[in-house]
């Protein structure tokens, strides 16, 4: 764990920084959960680095989308009056709900083309290099540019298409 503290710490904080400002994880504690969830894993064999970091950023999305979906649950199970749109738009914003959303498009995305899938959560969750991405999925940096374009845009879709909803 020391050998790779330095990089899970890294990855906490780029996905961290997709999150609100008063978030009530820490990258940190992001760090140390995904640590107590390796140690609970089977003890698998990591071939390198860049797929032992990619799974700790499969981890820590998993990890923020578990924690917004229950957010988002303890809100609708609420006793609180209900919140207007005017203090709605003056609170802290969606960003808990668009990782939801987030998510959800990645998983549809898996569906259509897992690899594609993979190369997202890498790059933007996992913060891994094309170079790294490429290593990890055992293909060419090309085709981690290409994919990665053709996935941007895949996802940009689907997303616009949940905002026209009004979800």
């Amino acid at each position: 764990m020391p050998l790779v503290y330095a990089d899970l710490h890294r990855l906490a904080r780029r996905c961290m920084a997709q999150e609100r400002p008063d978030h009530t994880l820490q990258a940190t504690a992001l760090v140390h959960e995904s640590y107590l969830r390796l140690l609970d894993a089977a003890q698998p064999r990591w071939q390198d680095r860049a797929q032992f970091l990619a799974v700790c950023a499969r981890m820590m999305r998993r990890i923020l989308v578990d924690w917004a979906r229950s957010r988002q649950r303890l809100k609708r199970q609420s006793d609180l009056p209900p919140l207007y749109l005017q203090e709605a738009l003056a609170g802290m914003g969606r960003r808990g709900a668009d990782l939801v959303i987030l998510d959800d498009a990645l998983t549809a995305l898996a569906t259509v083309d897992l690899r594609r899938s993979q190369i997202v959560e890498l790059r933007f969750f996992g913060g891994l290099t094309v170079k790294e991405t490429a290593e990890v999925l055992k293909i060419s940096e090309d085709t981690v540019l290409r994919d990665w374009n053709l996935a941007k845009s895949w996802l940009r879709r689907e997303l616009s298409k949940g905002q026209s909803r009004g979800t």
